[in-house]
Parts: C-alpha cells; sequence; structure tokens
C-alpha cells in the first residue's frame, strides 16, 4: 500500500505539547464556498470546425486537489476524486470487510445462562451494560450524522462517516435483538438510563460535550468555533469511542472468558471492530486537523474533559458492578479505563492524562481479534468471512 493510503499509522505517537493555543487562522472561507466551485476561465471551447465558440457560461473550473481541507474547504463537495485523504477512502474500503448482522450469530445458549446458570449480580451486570450501550449508540449515530459529517468539507470523510452511521445503527440493531432474543422487559431496559443516575451521567455528558457544536450554522472559520469543535470531536471519538465503549464491553467479555454469555460476547466483539475503526479513523482526523489549521488544543480544556469523563465511568463502574463478579470487578474496570486513555492521548500526541497506569486486563485487546477455535458445522467461522483478514491494534 501507498504510505500515503495508510491508515494503520494512527498509533504512532506524535510531538506531545502542552502549549497554549495560539493560532494563526486562514483567511474566513463562506459556506457556500464550500459547495460551489470557481467559475472555469474564459476559454473558448472549440467547434468541429476549429473555430472558437463564445465562453460556455455554466462550464466550472476542474478541481484542485489543494482546495480541500477537513473543514472550511473550497472544493466542490460533491466530487470525491481526486482524493487529498486516501486514508479516509481506505478505511472506508477496510470497514466494509467486517460486516454481519446480528441474525447470524446464536442466541440459544445466552437464553439458558441468563436463565439458568448467571446470578443475580451478573444479570445485574449484563442488565445495565446493554442499557448503556443501546441510548450510547444512538448518540453516536446522530452526533456523526447531524454534527460531524456535514461540517466535514472532502467527500472521502463523509463516505466513510456515512458507513459509520449505517454502523452505529446496525449496533444499535445488535443490542435490541440480544434483548428480544433473552427475553428482557424492553422497555424497563430502555428506560434505565433515563432513572439509573449512573448511566444518565455518562449520557447526559456526552449529550453536553455534544451539542455545543451540533448546530448546522456554526461558523468553523471562527477560531474559538473551530477549537470547540476539535474538541468536541476529540471527546466523542477518543474519550466516548475510544475509551468508554472499549472498555464498556469488557464486563460481558469476562463473563465470555467462563463460558457464559458466548453469542452476545461474540456479536459485541464485531462491534468492538467497528468501534477501534472509528476511533483510529477519528484520531486520524483530529491529528490532521490541528496540523491543517496551526492550532492545538487547550491542555487545561483536555484535563477537564480526562477529569469529567473518569469521574462518570467511576460512578457507572460502581453501580454496575457493585457486587463483584468472578475475575471482574469496578477497580481493574476504572485501571484500565485509563491505560486505555493513555494510550489514546499518544495515538493523538497530547500528555498522557493518568500517567503510570497499568494494563489491568491484558486479555481485553484479544477480544477484538475473535481468534478462537470453533465448531465449523456448529456456528458460524468468523476466520472465514471477510473481518477476519483485517488488522487491530
Amino acid at each position: 500500500m501507498n504510505a500515503a493510503a495508510r491508515f494503520d499509522d494512527w498509533d504512532a505517537a506524535t510531538h506531545v505539547t502542552n502549549a497554549a493555543p495560539n493560532i494563526v487562522p486562514p483567511a474566513p472561507v463562506s459556506i457556500l464556498a464550500a459547495a460551489k466551485p470557481a467559475a472555469m476561465p474564459d476559454i473558448p471551447p472549440k467547434t468541429s470546425n476549429g473555430s472558437a465558440d463564445a465562453p460556455n457560461p455554466l462550464a466550472l473550473a476542474p478541481i484542485r486537489v489543494a482546495d480541500k481541507r477537513i473543514v472550511n474547504g473550497q472544493a466542490d463537495i460533491n466530487q470525491l476524486a481526486p482524493f487529498k485523504y486516501p486514508w479516509a477512502w481506505e478505511f472506508f474500503l477496510k470497514a466494509n470487510h467486517n460486516h454481519w448482522t446480528p441474525l447470524e450469530i446464536g442466541m440459544a445458549q445466552d437464553v439458558r445462562d441468563y436463565h439458568h446458570k448467571l446470578t443475580d449480580g451478573e444479570r445485574h451486570v449484563f442488565e445495565n451494560v446493554l442499557a448503556y450501550l443501546t441510548t450510547s449508540d444512538i448518540l453516536a449515530m446522530r452526533n456523526i450524522g447531524l454534527a460531524v459529517m456535514e461540517k466535514m468539507s472532502a467527500p472521502e470523510l463523509q463516505i466513510y462517516q456515512a458507513r459509520q452511521v449505517f454502523e452505529e445503527a446496525l449496533h444499535t440493531w445488535t443490542y435490541q435483538h440480544c434483548i428480544e432474543s433473552i427475553g428482557l422487559e424492553q422497555q424497563e431496559i430502555y428506560n434505565r438510563y433515563r432513572i439509573v443516575p449512573e448511566i444518565h451521567g455518562k449520557i447526559a455528558m456526552a449529550s453536553r460535550r455534544l451539542e455545543k457544536v451540533l448546530r448546522s450554522g456554526l461558523d468553523l472559520a471562527d477560531r474559538a468555533n473551530l477549537h470547540e469543535f476539535a474538541l468536541s470531536y476529540f471527546f466523542f471519538a477518543v474519550i466516548f469511542e475510544g475509551c468508554w465503549f472499549y472498555n464498556g464491553f469488557t464486563p460481558i467479555f469476562a463473563l465470555q472468558r467462563r463460558g457464559l454469555m458466548k453469542g452476545t460476547a461474540e456479536q459485541l466483539q464485531y462491534i468492538m471492530r467497528d468501534e477501534v475503526l472509528h476511533c483510529a479513523f477519528g484520531i486520524r482526523v483530529i491529528r490532521e486537523l490541528l496540523k491543517e489549521e496551526k492550532m492545538v488544543l487547550d491542555p487545561h480544556a483536555l484535563r477537564d474533559l480526562w477529569d469529567e469523563a473518569e469521574a462518570a465511568e467511576r460512578a457507572y463502574a460502581g453501580y454496575i458492578l457493585r457486587d463483584a463478579i468472578l475475575g471482574y470487578n469496578a477497580d481493574l474496570h476504572i485501571a484500565q479505563f485509563r491505560f486505555i486513555a493513555n494510550r489514546r492521548a499518544r495515538q493523538i500526541g497530547v500528555a498522557e492524562p493518568f500517567p503510570g497506569a497499568e494494563n489491568a486486563l491484558p486479555w481485553l485487546d484479544e477480544q477484538a481479534n475473535l481468534r478462537k477455535e470453533k465448531n465449523f458445522f456448529e456456528t458460524r467461522v468468523t476466520e472465514y468471512q471477510t473481518g477476519g483478514g483485517l488488522a487491530w491494534e
């Protein structure tokens, strides 16, 4: 693969800076400029006999790659190529390799496990993880579709994000399928984020951090607005998807490691693959945006963001794991959150929020790979579907 098209170098650490934002703004660009290309220079077209006709007033200038930008671009948003961000197209192609539907994964064992094998504490964990995830993925779908995608001014970025919107809808279907298959009371599960303070706290923080840039008329030529957008997208890609989601499936995986709720866990492994790509794409976009706009994120704002995110995660872990389950507890959950947060910070090139945090769950990364033995005749062999060829962190 051409080096310019690589997408897996997002894991490399970049230069860490704690400098306060000192931004030199580009020339303001109108909203119409991103969608309306400049007029074609007056070059008279030739007729069939070689004579020159009058200039064509409807002709448009060819697209210049240099006019493309993450935001505030001046190129035609409707013209895909030539690419300025070929890595974004590679993300789209790669995402299509991990395709499934929840109906392909058997849930019969999960029904037996839930009703006959899980303890009360394990059922509490299982139900509340699903209650949180069902709301979170709908929020993620709306954020990408309404707050982020329309502000990107390069179509190769938007096309991957269109796939991401679909994937969030697929994830929501997957959770609903698990809830329905096991026979949980749907209204009660779906309403938990409204009535359980510790679940509501994470959703409320996400809504507050993301709604600031939700309005379509946000002027990103204004540097304060642009910094707010970058900080909001940092929260979404790095913390919401890269930490909360990546760490959020772990209680179910802890059950799977003991041979319990294996169908649900396999569903979450497919979702986790998507979320790893979502996070990787977001990190790449943020790195490119900061470089392109000659901007750094305010380290004090980042510190507040990390602290608020950890506090919400700590309260959530304390609730869902109020009674430890075999092999997993709230302290392990938070320790792993801090470790993953440091990893994401290194990947994007900012200071680690929790220096010295250790990898409390070294098996977690393995869960994203679906590399395990299966009975070929009894279940889907994931190694032989298109997602089996993907490379992950």
